[in-house]
């Protein structure tokens, strides 16, 4: 019976390894990055507090979004990768893009006539979805259209992980000069969110 039970117990092991696996896969992070790795002796600008609260995943359950603002190197990606993949490891859909993939990838898919499909499977399927970048290239009216639409989707629907260089203020340089957009579109994502600003010089 102990070996048996055995068996089962290494089967057992085995189906989720494969289904973690699969997960970090499908998550598409451009490298794998843990918190362990994160050096806050080094970051001293990072809420190490309020990001070790956001660990428990609990606004995922909620279906809330956090938001990590500051310059460029302080390891927003890095901290946005390792809350994708303490997920993964909870058994949790992931999918990380760059605003500017995210934007060509619907975009084009557009063009194909494909924009319904790419749009449940790759914004709506993933129970959290992260953004990084976001304010790094400005988008035209028509792509600032298209990420509004994905906010809105989402919106108390799933959670999601968005970084940005800028302020909230000057989002609207990004998307096409619409404050109006701009506006509606951080209503939605400051409903309900964590936001963490990290400060400091290069990670």
């Amino acid at each position: 019976m102990d070996f048996l039970e055995h068996l089962l117990h290494e089967e057992k092991l085995a189906r989720h390894q494969r289904k973690q696996a699969m997960y970090t896969r499908m998550a598409a992070f451009p490298a794998v990055k843990t918190f362990e790795e994160y050096d806050f002796t080094f970051a001293t600008g990072a809420p190490q507090k309020q990001i070790q609260s956001l660990r428990s995943l609990s606004f995922i359950e909620r279906n809330e979004n956090i938001v990590l603002l500051g310059p460029s190197g302080v390891g927003k990606t890095h901290l946005a990768i390792a809350m994708g993949y303490e997920a993964v490891r909870a058994g949790i859909k992931v999918r990380f893009t760059t605003a500017a993939d995210l934007l060509l990838q619907l975009s084009t898919s557009q063009r194909q006539g494909r924009y319904k499909t790419t749009l449940n499977r790759g914004v709506m399927a993933p129970k959290l979805l992260i953004i990084d970048e976001i304010g790094y290239l400005p988008f035209s009216q028509e792509e600032a259209r298209l990420f509004f639409q994905v906010i809105a989707k989402r919106y108390e629907k799933s959670a999601m992980i968005l970084t940005s260089n800028l302020p909230f203020g000057q989002w609207d340089q990004t998307f096409a000069g619409d404050a109006a957009l701009t506006s509606a579109m951080l209503d939605r994502i400051l409903h309900h969110s964590h936001v963490v600003q990290i400060k400091g010089e290069s990670y």
